[in-house]
């Protein structure tokens, strides 16, 4: 069964979400983040949702503020505005009766997934969906004009999935405040890094530092041939048949 729900972030947005539940009452739960300027409806997002549900749990897929159907201006977002967002869906799944919770996050949604797991002792897992993990700087989101443009002015304007954005210093600044590699090497849950070889956004090696840095906790899958979106079916289904399994068998091991 699939429910459209909201709720606020601390800023009193209203977050739009898709909460896939499973057929019997369950108390496990995952929530999962989207990439950068995307929506939770995009294939690789969806088609989990209802592969956990199918598993027995209830999955709550979100778009973060300023994206989707999410209120809110896309210029102030930052990632502790958005890993404050991610606490609200854990909560709102606990108000649910949610006891067992995991985290699940495609591209910016992995790195806020992944740094908000090393800040919430409650989350039993992570699954990071081409992540990166080994850390961000503006070269990694923007042209070297786009840069120069937001060093002379604070701010930059760009196009993404037809709509036109901006983003300024203080976006860059906050991410500054997060050492990821750290989180990632002092991680105490365990941690699913799922990539493509062929990812044109953020290079497969990013997946594999991200082992290399917490290589206890962290498995590894890479896909063969799948790119940043995941966009073909062949993949998107052994992504989903992996990572189910992966989120299937820490809540069993737990016995929820």
């Amino acid at each position: 069964m699939q429910k459209q729900v909201e709720f606020p972030n601390a800023a009193g947005e209203t977050l739009a979400a898709t909460l896939d539940l499973p057929e019997k009452p369950s108390r496990r739960g995952v929530v999962i983040g989207h990439c950068f300027t995307c929506s939770r409806h995009i294939s690789i997002l969806r088609l989990l949702g209802s592969g956990l549900a199918e598993a027995g749990f209830s999955a709550l897929r979100f778009d973060f503020s300023g994206n989707g159907q999410s209120q809110g201006e896309f210029a102030r977002s930052t990632y502790t505005k958005q890993i404050g967002e991610v606490k609200t869906a854990m909560a709102y799944l606990g108000r649910q009766g949610i006891d067992w919770i995991g985290l699940l996050g495609h591209s910016m949604g992995a790195v806020v997934a992944m740094l908000t797991a090393a800040a919430a002792p409650e989350v039993r897992g992570v699954c990071a969906l081409a992540g990166r993990l080994a850390g961000t700087t503006p070269a990694h989101f923007l042209t070297s004009n786009l840069r120069a443009e937001l060093e002379a002015k604070g701010r930059v304007t760009f196009v993404s999935r037809g709509r036109t954005l901006e983003l300024t210093d203080s976006f860059f600044g906050d991410a500054d405040r997060y050492d990821l590699p750290a989180a990632v090497a002092g991680l105490q849950v365990p941690l699913l890094v799922v990539h493509g070889d062929q990812d044109e956004i953020v290079p497969v090696a990013e997946a594999y530092r991200a082992r290399e840095l917490n290589p206890d906790g962290a498995q590894l899958a890479v896909i063969p041939g799948a790119d940043h979106m995941f966009s073909q079916e062949a993949h998107r289904r052994r992504i989903v048949e992996l990572v189910v399994d992966w989120f299937a068998r820490l809540a069993a091991a737990a016995s929820v």
